[in-house]
């Protein structure tokens, strides 16, 4: 009956209908109406007055009012109260639908959100995995193509190498008959010629991983540093050079002599690219590669001695890039490069265990890193095994060494033969390896064996290993177009008897003689089996 009492009970929030009067003691019926609104809007509010008139009615229903009853007609008010209590659930439950749906579609956009960025991120990974097969497969089609040409120039060099074998033996002995100066100075030409076209053989078997090396503990910097005034005089006074050594550098694994062919190659390559002037920089540093290679002239994961020469010159064009270690390829003007250098650096990277990278930008410069495998223990020393020949009686100190030469190639076995039998050999031929097993197996005291590296059925290294297993007294020598440096090793054989093809400056001769003395200082004398 009062507005404390109303404003209590309505409070408490615990009543499903509110039933006013128009006109109450202490206040009216709309104030009520005006709190039940503000503060328990969801309960239905119906107006029971006997005094209500239709305007006020109006009023009333328009503040929010549920209904009006008369109380001249009460018999209306339990449908009203039905149809209240009924409006109100139906409110109830919209306005849970709408908090529902409004919930709804708050997470909905969380879900989508979350969706998108799942689709985002599986996208990236997609496009990830994507560039990542494309640089695999670009690797796979560069090391591919890469040992196609490899395995061609391989071969061509080796049957180059014999052609000047032949030619360069005919030009000695022309020279020992020929007197006239005219006559000596073609001869002079043509050996020169001989000699530019080994220089060449023995960059294409560089490439191809196939040249003789012989790997030593090396210290970059020592190497690096004696070079200055050989780079200086190469390069020309107008280049600067500068050196970044590093104090603790590793040692590598390499060939000596090739790594400052290699340096001064790429160091004339730079210069090269640098019109006018530049700056050349030769770094050394100590590196640790985790990740996997993304070319094929790239090394694999592992600890390298590294050595870097850096120009400022025009750098390289990506379409370039992709050719650049292909034998015979140069973007240099006619007569101002062969195409052979940075074939040359990737092939004796490759074959000495390590690898290369090349970082350029057009207009800026390149930096040609090569990686050289690191000295992780002391390399094992090469023992050759000794036994006695089965020969009934030890030859007679004057007698002339006998030797047995085996090459499929008749013009370079002829070459050969003559050179030796010149030089005082008793020698012997035969044109293949299963011919050399059968000759030795009917007279085994022969002094020395040589053996051309590359023949058809038995090579030079089956023929070399069925001695050493049937009769390690008897030493091999190799006469090659190419050497496998990884079958050489196995047989223990060292660079003193491998003779490069075509035989120049006495080599062969020299090498044979050096064998045999070596050999004889063993103790060891093969005896006649006749």
């Amino acid at each position: 009956m009062t507005r404390e009492a109303f404003a209590a009970a309505a409070g408490e929030r615990r009543h499903d209908l509110i039933l006013a009067d128009y006109v109450l003691p202490t206040f009216d019926g709309l104030s009520a109406l005006a709190h039940a609104r503000a503060h328990c809007p969801e309960v239905p509010f119906v107006f029971v007055s006997g005094t209500l008139g239709e305007e006020v009615a109006v009023e009333a229903l328009k503040n929010g009012a549920t209904d009006y009853v008369t109380k001249q007609r009460l018999d209306r008010l339990p449908r009203v109260i039905v149809r209240a209590r009924a409006e109100a659930r139906a409110h109830a439950e919209r306005r849970f639908m709408e908090q529902a749906l409004r919930q709804l579609n708050d997470t909905l956009e969380a879900r989508v959100a979350e969706r998108t960025r799942e689709l985002f991120e599986a996208n990236a990974a997609l496009q990830q995995q994507i560039v990542e097969r494309e640089r695999v497969e670009e690797a796979l089609r560069q090391a591919q193509r890469l040992e196609a040409v490899g395995q061609l120039t391989s071969g061509v060099a080796h049957d180059f190498n014999n052609l000047l074998t032949v030619i360069a033996g005919n030009i000695e002995f022309l020279e020992r008959a020929v007197s006239d100066e005219r006559s000596r100075r073609r001869l002079d030409t043509m050996r020169g010629a001989t000699e530019r076209g080994a220089r060449l053989t023995a960059q294409l078997l560089a490439f191809s991983r196939r040249q003789r090396l012989e790997p030593v503990p090396v210290q970059l910097n020592r190497t690096v540093a004696s070079m200055r005034d050989l780079l200086q005089s190469s390069i020309g006074g107008a280049v600067r050079i500068e050196m970044t050594l590093q104090p603790d550098l590793w040692p590598a694994l390499v060939d000596a002599t090739q790594i400052e062919l290699i340096i001064l190659n790429l160091a004339i390559n730079a210069r090269d690219a640098m019109a006018v002037g530049g700056c050349l920089t030769i770094e050394t540093a100590n590196v640790r590669l985790t990740d996997r290679p993304a070319r094929a002239e790239e090394p694999l994961p592992g600890d390298y001695a590294m050595v870097a020469v850096s120009d400022t010159g025009t750098g390289i064009l990506p379409d370039v890039l992709k050719r650049v270690f292909e034998p015979f390829f140069t973007t240099k003007e006619i007569g101002k490069g062969s195409g052979l250098g940075l074939a040359q650096v990737y092939g004796f990277a490759k074959q000495s265990g390590g690898g290369i990278r090349i970082d350029t930008e057009v207009g800026e410069g390149t930096t040609v890193r090569v990686y050289l495998p690191r000295v992780a223990a002391e390399l094992p020393t090469w023992e050759p095994r000794r036994s006695e020949a089965d020969c009934p009686s030890v030859r007679q100190p004057g007698d002339r060494p006998v030797l047995l030469v085996v090459d499929d190639d008749g013009a370079v076995r002829e070459i050969t033969v003559t050179k030796l039998a010149e030089a005082d050999y008793e020698v012997r031929e035969v044109g293949s390896g299963l011919a050399a097993i059968h000759t030795l197996e009917h007279d085994p005291c022969f002094d020395l064996v040589i053996v051309d590296f590359a023949m058809p059925g038995m090579n030079g290294v089956d023929v070399a290993a069925e001695i050493g297993r049937r009769w390690p007294s008897i030493p091999v020598m190799f006469v090659t177009g190419y050497a496998d440096q990884s079958a050489l090793t196995r047989e223990g054989i060292g660079e003193d008897r491998i003779v490069q093809k075509p035989f120049l400056d006495g080599e062969l001769e020299r090498k044979v003689a050096l064998t045999l003395a070596t050999w004889s200082a063993t103790g060891l004398r093969l005896v006649s089996s006749r």
